[in-house]
Order: C-alpha cells, then sequence, then structure tokens
C-alpha cells in the first residue's frame, strides 16, 4: 500500500462522488443491488475488499451466510457481485453468457503490464473470438488434441526420470514438466534434458507477476485510472516501475519462443506444434494482424498452461502424502489394468476409473483459480429480483462451489471415491475451467496432461512422508497462497521407485524420449541496462551464437 500524494488528493475525492453518485444512481431505481455490507460515507465499500495477505475466496466466503447466494459491494464506483452459488453462476455465465463474457477494465495488469493482448484478459470482441478459434482448432477436440498424445508421454517420461535422479527437487521437476509440455505443444520447442530451462524459467516468472498484478482492488490504479500518469520519481509511483518491468517479461514471453518456432519452420526443421498448425493452415505470408493473432494466441496458451497444470499436480503429489491409502488402491487398479512392464497411455484412460476420480479430486480439492477471472456485465440485468448493473464485476467463488457440502460430501477430505458412482456429484471441471464463452478453450488439453502425470507417477512410485535428521516423519500441511492463482505452499515429501522393476522401466522409457538441446544454438539475450534489452529486442531478442 502506498500513500496519495497531496496533488492526487482531488482527483482522488472527484473518484469517491462518481462513486457514490452511481451507487445512489442505482438505488433509486425500482430494483437494488444484491444485499451486502453497509456502506461508509465517501468510501463506500472499499474497507470490505479483501485485506493484502488473505485468501480471497475466504473473504469473500463470508457473504454466503450474511447476505445470501448473491452479494454485492461498491468502491470506487465499481460494482463486484459475489455469486455463491453453483447454479446461479450458470444462469449467469453459461444461458446468459451474451452480457457476462467480458472482462472490466483493469488498468494495471492489462494497460500497464501488457496482459490485455492475452486470451484471459481480453474484453469480449472479435479478437478475442479470433484467437479462440485457433485454439480450439488445434486443441478443442479429442480429436484434435490426440495428434500431441505422443509429445506429452515423451514429457512426462522425462518427468518420471529426473524424479528417479533427484527426488528432492520434485516440485521444480513439475515446474519444468508443466513448462516443457506446454512450449513443446505450443512451439515445438524442447527443453534442456538437466538443468534449468530459460523459456520454462520466463513462464514461471511471468506467471508469478500476473498473478500479483491481477488481484482485483489490489491495485488503487484500477480505481483511480488517472494515477498511471504520475511521474516515476514522485512518492506513491512505485507501481509504474513495477508494471514496467512486467510488462517486458510478458513481451520477452511473446517474442522469444515464437521467433524460435519460426525460424525452425523456415528451416523445414519443426515438430508438430500449435504455432506450426497456424502455418501449416494459411500462406506463410500473413498480415500484421495475423501475425498478432499468432503471437498472442499462442502466448496465452504458454503462459496459462504451465501453471494450471503444475498447480493441479503439486496439489495431487500433497494429497498423496497425507492419504498413503489411496496410492495403493491406485497402483492395485493400475497393476490389473496396464501390468507392470510399461507406463500407462491415453489408450488406457477409459479403463483405469480411479485414476479418473484421483484425478478430478485434485482438481477439486483445491481449484487453481478460486475466484475465477472476474466477468463483466455487458448490459445491466436482474438476478433473484435484485439488480446487476452495466458493467458490474461479477466473481463465481469456484473455491466454494467445489466445497459445497450439498455437492460433495465431507468436502475437506480428499477422497477420490467419491466419484465411482456417476450420479453422485458433480465433475469439477464443470467449475474450473472457467463458465460459458471464457471457458479454457485448451482445457481438453490441460487435462490430458495432468491425467497423464498422476496415472504415470503412481505406476512407478511411492509418494511418502518426509523424514526429519531424527528419523521421525513430518506430516505436510496442506496450505495455499492467496492470489488469483493459489498455489501450494512449497512443502518435502519421500518419493521411491516402487521397485528396480519400476526404476529400469522409467530407464527404458526415458531411454527412447529425444534428449532436449534447450534453445539449439540460440541465445537469449538478458540484460540489466534497459538500453541494451531494448536493443536486443530491436534485433528479436534472440540470434544466433
Amino acid at each position: 500500500m502506498f500513500t496519495i500524494p497531496v496533488l492526487l488528493i482531488p482527483i482522488f475525492l472527484g473518484i469517491v462522488l462518481v462513486g457514490m453518485a452511481k451507487r445512489t444512481s442505482a438505488k433509486t431505481t425500482s430494483r437494488k443491488l444484491p444485499p451486502g455490507p453497509r456502506p461508509w460515507p465517501l468510501l463506500g465499500n472499499i474497507l470490505d475488499l479483501p485485506p493484502r495477505g488473505k485468501p480471497e475466496w475466504e473473504h469473500w466466503l463470508k457473504h454466503k451466510d450474511l447476505y445470501g447466494p448473491i452479494s454485492s459491494v461498491v468502491a470506487m464506483g465499481t460494482t463486484f457481485i459475489i455469486v455463491h452459488s453453483a447454479e446461479l453462476a450458470f444462469e449467469l455465465l453459461e444461458r446468459r453468457s451474451a452480457i457476462y463474457s467480458s472482462r472490466p477494465r483493469m488498468v494495471f495488469v492489462g494497460e500497464m503490464c501488457g496482459w490485455e493482448n492475452v486470451t484471459a484478459f481480453l474484453p469480449y470482441g472479435e479478437k478475442l473470438r479470433a484467437y479462440r478459434r485457433r485454439i480450439f482448432a488445434v486443441f478443442g477436440t479429442k480429436g484434435t488434441a490426440a495428434r500431441f498424445f505422443p509429445l506429452q508421454e515423451n514429457e512426462v517420461k522425462r518427468f518420471l526420470l529426473n524424479t528417479l535422479d533427484t527426488p528432492q527437487g520434485f516440485l521444480d521437476h513439475i515446474k519444468s514438466a508443466s513448462g516443457a509440455i506446454i512450449l513443446k505443444l505450443t512451439y515445438g520447442y524442447s527443453v534442456k534434458l538437466h538443468g534449468e530451462d530459460p523459456l520454462v524459467d520466463l513462464a514461471n516468472k511471468a506467471d508469478e507477476q500476473v498473478a500479483m498484478a491481477s488481484v482485483p482492488g489490489a491495485w488503487l490504479v484500477d480505481t483511480i485510472p488517472p494515477l498511471r500518469y504520475l511521474p516515476e520519481w514522485l512518492p506513491g509511483s512505485g507501481f509504474k516501475t513495477k508494471a514496467k518491468e512486467w510488462k517486458k517479461t510478458l513481451s520477452m514471453l511473446a517474442d522469444q519462443p515464437l521467433l524460435f518456432s519460426k525460424r525452425q519452420i523456415a528451416d523445414g526443421s519443426y515438430e508438430p506444434s500449435f504455432v506450426s498448425s497456424l502455418y501449416e493452415a494459411g500462406s506463410e505470408s500473413k498480415t500484421e494482424e495475423e501475425e498478432s493473432v499468432v503471437k498472442w494466441s499462442a502466448a496465452s496458451m504458454y503462459a496459462a498452461g504451465a501453471d494450471t497444470s503444475k498447480n493441479t499436480i503439486t496439489t495431487f503429489f500433497l494429497a498423496m502424502i497425507l492419504q498413503p491409502e489411496i496410492q495403493k488402491k491406485a497402483r492395485e487398479e493400475i497393476d490389473r489394468v496396464v501390468g507392470t512392464k510399461r507406463l500407462p497411455t491415453f489408450d488406457d484412460r477409459p479403463y483405469l476409473p480411479y485414476i479418473e476420480a484421483i484425478t478430478m479430486e485434485a482438481y477439486r480439492w483445491h481449484p487453481v483459480v478460486p475466484l475465477g477471472l472476474p466477468h463483466m456485465a455487458t448490459a445491466s440485468d436482474e438476478c433473484n429480483g435484485c439488480l446487476i448493473p452495466k458493467g458490474a464485476m461479477v466473481i463465481p467463488n469456484i473455491w466454494w462451489f467445489t466445497h459445497d457440502p450439498e455437492l460433495y460430501h465431507n468436502p475437506e477430505s480428499f477422497d477420490p471415491s467419491r466419484y465411482m458412482d456417476p450420479s453422485s456429484c458433480r465433475d469439477p471441471r464443470d467449475f474450473v475451467f472457467g463458465f460459458g464463452r471464457r471457458a479454457c478453450p485448451g482445457k481438453l488439453l490441460a487435462d490430458s496432461t495432468v491425467w497423464l502425470t498422476i496415472a504415470c507417477t503412481l505406476a512407478v512410485f511411492d509418494i511418502g512422508k518426509p523424514t526429519s535428521k531424527t528419523g521421525e516423519e513430518i506430516k505436510p500441511e496442506a496450505k495455499f497462497t492467496p492470489g488469483l492463482v493459489s498455489h501450494t505452499v512449497a512443502f518435502d515429501a519421500s518419493i521411491q521407485p516402487r521397485s528396480s522393476d519400476h526404476e529400469a522401466l522409467i530407464r527404458k522409457a526415458a531411454a527412447s524420449h529425444p534428449r532436449g538441446e534447450g534453445l539449439g544454438g540460440m541465445k537469449i539475450f538478458l540484460r540489466r541496462k534497459e538500453s541494451e534489452l531494448d536493443a536486443d529486442y530491436a534485433r528479436g531478442g534472440l540470434f544466433p551464437i
């Protein structure tokens, strides 16, 4: 938090008065806003927004008991509608998607950090539809997604080998594997077999930054847009320096792997990928607008795919440590269906219902984006007799949807058996991949990555509690970070191959996997001096050594 400079007080008061006028206007209509906390004079409900450091889904959850399935607050003229009913969320965001499919204006993350070009943050319109059409054409159906199954299987084999060789680094291996899969599928890029890879690290860095930049209410410039025009030297304007730094990270994320992919395509040495499919589908010569669509739809896949899969797989590992009996039951199913001479493949998926159930429970137990990305109403509407004004920010509490005891018995427990009767509870993937016209267009790809990683891990590894220096077992806690994207707090584990035969199976499978070369003779320039970095961008950011 920072202090507002004295020169901005008139602007600040002006925004407050506008917000009060909007709220007053809403109250004078025949319909009132959904119930919510009483606003303070001048400030409205600004003090009712989530405080820094507290999980946002927990903060809003108190509204459910106080105000019912839908509630509201108004801060600085922005109306926040919080939805705590899965059925209401589907009613608004699915059935009425014609007016609930846009995104609110987010000055900091969108305009200042540059994420307004990425699919998740785009307002609804032709540009968004163009991005989604490209992604759906390549990954959107089971048939098109299946084209990339062999690539996913190879990257999972690499993950198993790395975990076998250095099990204490399993969290880093999960990050690398998720990044490797999405880079391979999006750009045809193979990460280095060992050690850190610059493009995987870049994706992780960008994901951390956007998670901090996109929390609703966290940045004052989102509610007072004129603050963005402050000079950087003025006290309280440090957010401008941060936005500049984070925008540069996003530019690198969008430019560098695309340049790699285009050079591979030009040389004729490329592998099938999202980018190569787009160039195969049309002429090699594209307009500036078409090039922009390729660039940002690919960057959208790269940015979103690495983080979401990583978090769900990490949650799975934590759950296996806490409930080893689930591993035993899973291994019995795998050994019966697959045997012990090979790894599970996508062909086995229909015959492994308990592994499918574990995958679903990993999504449910802790959703990666607990509040989803906010939707915006593009027209005034009515819900449960209450007004949802045009421009309102609609926030579905997805965490609650997946922990509602009316939908999931004993929701705090990680219990895959709840799905063994298909009629007993709802598939959490109906919630966690978003709603309506904003549902993740690459969800089949992400889901297949998560499933295969879980299946192969259970087939060959025994995941247990870590031990202290005195040999005592340590039980990790199930803790999760606040933020738009919620991560599992780091924990340790004991990971061992189930037997010497399983260790041999991992090494044999990995030996058939082609070794990655990372940038393969190309070098990324990461300069400290801005002038040098800008010069590198002028010549493409990447060039042969």
